[in-house]
């Protein structure tokens, strides 16, 4: 059983992963109107007259469904035969509920034209679907819940990790606000200039391109922070050490990765690409921050519960 486990808890992880690219390419390729104002189905029909657009928006809601159906087989297998794995149904049950509620946005999307400041929140709630999976797969391949010492955390540490996790968050509604707002091109193609200027003049998409960014930047500076600290205490398990240098590497990419899609506005082809691999490494990003998030609130968990045991055997 514990094979099956591990394959069912796979496959949804990598189908999420396909909902975030499918998700990505619809919003690119400006084909969330594809199948009209019609939810579940498609212009009236289950299967649709051949065009791009609806080609690219059908097949966006058929991976969905298939994912969906995996993610509810997930959260009943862990829940059914894995019921002193507290941590495996809280990641199982995170990816159910978003699931849930990004299906019910994306018929609201169609069925009633949203603003696209709410349309930018889609793809955060699936980023969050998604780490929620990655989380379930590392957890139920583990033997033994980590050894975690409930001193190796300092507050301000684990402060540090919480406050990361949120502002990333930030900086990925920012990026779906340039994808939904189409505001690519605010910056022209300069990178890591903004329309030849440190300081662009800020108005319309412009603004918000450089606001993006300008958050990017500033998140950098969090994760070189978080790195940092990190590797300078010895104390820190190594898993937490290498995760944090994972966070570096996935920023470093992530900003590169940036930069080649401005790069490649001149060429929809190339873009498109560009698109899906800065997608990638943001999903991958925030999934290692979020790990690092969970192992220090397990700790602080841990923690606790030593000093009530403590409490306990003294009286």
């Amino acid at each position: 059983m514990k094979r099956s486990i591990n394959i069912l808890t796979l496959l949804t992880c990598i189908g999420m992963f396909l909902v975030l690219l499918a998700g990505t390419i619809v919003t690119k390729m400006d084909a969330g109107r594809g199948c009209g104002d019609d939810w579940p189905l498609c212009n009236g029909r289950f299967i649709p007259a051949y065009t791009l657009e609806s080609f690219l928006e059908y097949n966006h809601r058929f991976i969905s469904g298939i994912v969906g159906i995996l993610v509810v087989a997930t959260f009943y297998v862990v829940w059914r035969h894995m019921r002193d794995r507290k941590e495996a149904i809280f990641y199982a049950a995170m990816a159910l509920a978003f699931t849930v509620i990004q299906a019910a946005l994306g018929a609201m999307a169609v069925m009633k034209p949203q603003s696209d400041a709410v349309l930018a929140l889609h793809f955060g709630i699936s980023l969050i679907a998604f780490a929620s999976t990655l989380l379930l797969v590392i957890d139920v391949r583990k033997k033994r819940e980590h050894a975690a010492v409930p001193s190796a955390y300092g507050t301000g540490y684990r402060w540090i990790i919480w406050l990361t996790i949120i502002y990333c968050y930030i900086v990925v509604y920012t990026g779906a606000y340039v994808r939904h707002t189409e505001s690519y091109s605010g910056c022209g193609l300069d990178w890591p200039l903004c329309n030849g200027q440190l300081i662009p003049e800020l108005t319309g998409i412009t603004e918000i391109a450089f606001m993006h960014r300008l958050a990017a930047l500033l998140l950098f500076v969090f994760i070189v922070w978080l790195t940092w600290l990190s590797l300078r205490r010895p104390q820190l398990p190594s898993h937490m050490r290498k995760a944090s240098v994972a966070a570096f590497i996935f920023i470093i990419l992530q900003i590169l990765s940036g930069a080649l899609v401005t790069f490649s506005l001149s060429d929809e082809n190339i873009f498109i690409f560009t698109a899906i691999l800065h997608t990638m490494i943001i999903s991958a990003l925030f999934s290692v921050l979020c790990y690092m998030g969970i192992e220090v609130w397990k700790s602080r968990r841990l923690k606790a519960g030593h000093q009530t045991a403590v409490r306990t055997s003294m009286e």
